[in-house]
């Protein structure tokens, strides 16, 4: 018993001091986007990711963690698990303000500091792809909208005991969507949402030319971005080996050490396939490479050896650049800080990598091992989110737009959105 209880103890202090780097990130995504926006618009991005935070867990702690993990988590309930007719269920329904259905208690407290960081990540994906043009109030609705109930209910679905990862597809396919530490759940539903957000609320003025070109228009600091990159490595580290939510599972050497393999290989990736292209490598790209690297990994990074995370690194590193140039060029999309391409398309680069790379050493095993079924079990929770997320969030921004207004007007956007919308300016002495 006291040996249970040692390994108890060891267990809940590991999920809270993985939860600590990852709200570290919070820093990283505003470093990150501020450094790739303008100056006149630093202010503006910072109060964004503030809020998003702020403001997204108090939404969770409302309503998101209940209708997310009111199901019971994975192996141990949580909370009262109340599910729909045979098991497929579609949200929980208990921890309400994390007090209803027995929820003050210190394993639900433990789960939910651990889950409102992931949930902050997903809301703040969409400020940088939105940024310079969009309307404050605009984005701080959006925010509760999105960690309320966009991102829990389709955790739910593949996490909290919902449809796509108890036995709800296995009845189909064969296997349960994976999803380790949330390529989809957490990056493609950000990614998806900022899809949307950008669409909806249109490219920036001066960002496409007359017969349709885009036009660079440069961030104002590739040090902050960099600073804020490298903070975002340091927190996945608490993403992906804390998603084991225990020490004593050991596997967390392995996913550590491919978390950080793969940031590297989507550096490398990202440099050579610029540097092949422009005759010079592009640090803005170098940067998003890293990014992808982290965010592909992050579903396979416990299933896999380092061999698959540094490829599937390599390959993240080179799509992200031809993604970005796809959602820009194709589809005239304006994503200043790359978003859509790094936590969208890499997301489901990730879970199509859990079908394919997984080894069976971690209980998921995928094409390259024998099994078909995984891979389709990751295809069906790729559209799912796709479906739920994408119509979810286009509901969501059209109703922002008619009643609060999504853009700010031309004059604001050109003056810069600090001093438009919080009569304040970054650099003043400038």
């Amino acid at each position: 018993a006291s040996l249970q209880k040692v390994a108890m103890a060891v267990d809940f202090t590991w999920t809270l001091f993985s939860a600590f780097p990852v709200a570290f990130m919070v820093l990283g995504f505003a470093m990150l986007e501020t450094g790739f926006c303008r100056a006149k618009n630093a202010v503006n991005v910072c109060m964004k990711n503030l809020w998003g935070a702020a403001g997204g867990a108090l939404a969770f702690w409302v309503i998101g963690f209940a209708l997310m993990w009111g199901g019971g988590i994975d192996g141990h309930e949580v909370v009262s698990r109340e599910v729909g007719p045979a098991g497929w269920g579609l949200f929980g329904w208990s921890a309400l303000f994390l007090s209803t259905g027995g929820a003050y208690d210190v394993q639900v407290y433990t789960t939910f500091l651990f889950q409102v960081v992931f949930c902050l990540t997903a809301v703040t994906i969409v400020s940088g792809a939105m940024a310079e043009r969009t309307k404050f109030k605009a984005f701080a609705i959006y925010a509760l909208i999105a960690a309320g109930v966009i991102y829990p209910v389709f955790g739910n679905w593949a996490w909290g005991g919902g449809f796509l990862g108890t036995d709800g597809i296995a009845k189909l396919v064969g296997a349960n969507y994976a999803d380790f530490a949330g390529s989809g759940v957490v990056h493609m539903v950000g990614g998806v949402m900022a899809l949307v957000g950008a669409r909806a609320v249109g490219a920036r003025i001066g960002k496409f030319t007359d017969a349709g070109e885009p036009v660079a228009i440069l961030g104002h600091s590739i040090p902050i971005a960099t600073l804020g990159t490298i903070i975002l490595w340091f927190g996945w580290f608490g993403f992906n080996a804390g998603s084991t939510l225990a020490a004593t599972d050991l596997r967390i050497s392995i996913i550590a050490t491919n978390t950080f393999l793969a940031a590297c290989a989507g550096t490398l990736g990202a440099m050579v396939y610029t540097w092949n292209k422009n005759g010079k490598s592009d640090p803005s790209m170098m940067l998003n490479g890293s990014l992808a690297g982290l965010v592909a990994v992050t579903a396979p990074c416990a299933y896999i050896p380092s061999w698959a995370a540094i490829l599937i690194g390599l390959v993240a590193g080179v799509v992200v650049v031809i993604s970005a140039g796809i959602v820009e060029r194709r589809f005239k999309i304006d994503d200043p800080v790359g978003a859509i391409s790094v936590h969208g398309t890499c997301g489901a680069l990730g879970l199509l990598s859990v079908g394919l790379f997984a080894d069976g050493q971690y209980g998921v095993t995928g094409l390259f091992y024998g099994n078909f079924n995984q891979l389709l079990a990751q295809i069906i929770g790729i559209v799912v989110l796709i479906l739920w997320v994408y119509v979810t969030a286009s509901v969501a921004f059209w109703i922002l737009d008619k009643t609060v207004g999504l853009r700010a007007t031309p004059e604001e956007e050109s003056a810069g959105m600090d001093l438009s919308e919080h009569n304040l300016s970054a650099y003043p002495e400038h």
